[in-house]
């Protein structure tokens, strides 16, 4: 059918894909969360009918009857079942801006900073790694919050255990597309890591940052964070300034830059450019003094939903702005090469 198309998408005529669509591109435009819990309800809702029951309830009229399903989303599953392209989905797609795939970009094989609803995130592990795959990724690393991180519904290690055994089954079922195991792990005051030692030890990707006592003097921040570098169990350092440009902004933390990067250098630990619209960090200066120091890079959407995954333009043109190249960035390696440059 033709139509415009968007990354990973074409015109979908499945009223599930659609919603799921519109849920994606709401997601992508920094939509609010209601907006697109709405949408991803009635998908499921959809879903979950026996068949023939979509075309009958279309027939006569009963669709808003169903739980979760209201005027729009009624509409929307209706053009679908009938083969058109849903308004609402054309009027996004429509307004979304045209992805850029820069060289950097194209040279991207996954995302090393994702979060599903087993923290503070919006959709399940699955529903995350659909999406990752329908843009063209081949994995992502799940990296929910560490027990500390109560607000965030940080996993203890029971959790994490079982988080480890989903992943087993949703890559049985999304194989070659793979998740890889990991945590965004907190970096406690002293340097240590919010997590047990033999946990993770145990996962594919472990992101280290800090979010609490932002403003720490900036020795001691340096002292943390060069401490948390040098554990062997941290493959990238995130969002290393803590800094939030949009909202309830927050500056930047202060530390060494130059002891923190080359202690990255040194101990092979990627710098995480962050690739959330309110975070953009590091900081061009920042970015400018990793490059030169030597460091590796990871380029992260740090996602909390679907759409978020998109986000990677960003941080693709802000790392060719300063030179780097593919062979500089972690996420342009196959899953089995990060995996074995992980095992330090």
């Amino acid at each position: 059918m033709p139509g415009r198309l968007t990354p990973g998408y074409g015109w979908q005529v499945d009223p599930v894909a659609a919603l799921r669509q519109i849920a994606f591109q709401l997601e992508r435009a920094g939509a609010p969360t209601y907006r697109v819990r709405a949408f991803r309800r009635a998908a499921q809702t959809v879903a979950g009918l026996a068949p023939g029951e979509l075309e009958r309830r279309i027939g006569d009229g009963t669709l808003r009857a169903l739980p979760g399903i209201g005027p729009v989303t009624a509409t929307v599953i209706a053009q679908a079942a009938n083969g058109q392209p849903p308004d609402y989905l054309a009027e996004l797609l429509k307004e979304a801006p045209a992805a850029e795939r820069t060289g950097l970009r194209a040279a991207m094989r996954g995302d090393c900073h994702t979060h599903s609803d087993w923290s503070d995130g919006g959709s399940p592990p699955g529903e995350m790694a659909r999406s990752a795959r329908e843009i063209g990724h081949e994995w992502i690393a799940l990296t929910d919050h560490s027990p500390r991180l109560t607000v965030a519904g940080g996993l203890s290690a029971e959790r994490l255990r079982a988080q480890l055994d989903l992943v087993d089954t949703l890559n049985a079922e999304f194989a070659p597309f793979r998740i890889l195991t990991g945590i965004e792990v907190d970096i406690l005051d002293d340097g240590t890591l919010d997590q047990r030692e033999d946990l993770l030890a145990r996962l594919d990707i472990v992101v280290a940052s800090v979010h609490s006592q932002l403003r720490m003097h900036a020795a001691a921040m340096t002292e943390r964070m060069v401490a948390a570098v040098a554990s062997p169990h941290v493959d990238v350092l995130g969002h290393c300034t803590g800094r939030l440009l949009t909202g309830r902004t927050r500056p930047e933390s202060a530390f060494d830059p130059e002891r923190v990067f080359t202690a990255c250098r040194d101990h092979g630990v990627a710098v995480e450019i962050n690739c959330r619209p309110e975070r953009r960090d590091p900081p061009d200066r920042l970015l400018r003094l990793a490059t030169e120091i030597g460091c590796l890079f990871a380029i992260d959407s740090d996602a909390h939903a679907p759409g978020q995954l998109d986000w990677l333009a960003d941080g693709c043109r802000r790392a060719e702005a300063f030179g780097i190249t593919p062979d500089r960035v972690i996420n342009t390696r196959a899953a089995g090469g990060l995996i074995s440059r992980a095992a330090h």
